[in-house]
């Protein structure tokens, strides 16, 4: 079977830490006039904290108060709101027993990713991690997700990310690679097929499927 860049992204689609992100953000607005409802803030997942904050605040001072209280909220809460949705381990298990190339590609900061990926039992199991920090534009846009094929040495042909929102969904098209709809994320069918992925998934586990179909 041929190698292929398998990529993921981790909030919605490899670890179910929804309410965790929702709790964040109440708690970091709690007592201001101006805050997202619940369905603002979803529509924002998969890209920078700071660009979501960025949107309730006045100046940069403002949102940086808002990031110090979302993080500590989210540390302390983390490993109470923070599984891995059914069948992500076996799943990523088989696509290294595969010798598939693997890679993370979240807007999550480092420090999260590491907490959260530990929490799940998903650490040390990805060949590349693209978080926050290694790239100055985030998704929608393509570099995150051109930096992970970059580090695995693959081509986005033959490349599939996997994805819960369609910021994941216009990142990994305008890469140049397939795209793959994790339904079992915040988002709804309608919202992510204005992204127009390439599959469409119900569960992780119909991977080995979408990748033996790009083999064929």
């Amino acid at each position: 079977m041929a190698r292929h860049a398998l990529l993921f992204d981790l909030d919605g689609t490899l670890i179910d830490s929804i309410e965790l992100l929702l709790e964040s953000m109440r708690f970091a607005f709690e007592g201001r006039d101006r805050a997202p409802t619940t369905e603002e803030w979803v529509a924002g997942i998969g890209t920078p904290l700071r660009t979501q904050l960025a949107e309730w605040c006045d100046d940069a001072v403002e949102v940086e108060s808002l990031v110090e209280r979302y993080r500590d909220y989210q540390g302390i809460h983390l490993s109470r709101l923070t599984t891995a949705y059914p069948g992500v381990l076996d799943t990523i298990a088989w696509a290294r027993a595969e010798g598939h190339g693997i890679a993370l590609v979240t807007s999550k900061g480092r420090g999260m990713t590491a907490r959260s990926l530990e929490q799940v039992g998903l650490d040390g199991a990805f060949d590349a991690i693209v978080t926050f920090e290694e790239t100055e534009r985030h998704k929608p846009l393509p570099d995150p997700v051109l930096l992970a094929l970059s580090r695995l040495d693959l081509p986005a042909t033959g490349a599939v990310f996997v994805g819960d929102s369609p910021h994941d969904m216009h990142a990994g098209r305008a890469a140049g690679v397939r795209t793959a709809a994790a339904q079992w994320g915040p988002f709804s069918r309608d919202e992510l097929a204005v992204a127009a992925p390439d599959y469409w998934m119900n569960s992780i586990t119909q991977l080995p499927a979408i990748v033996a179909s790009l083999s064929s």
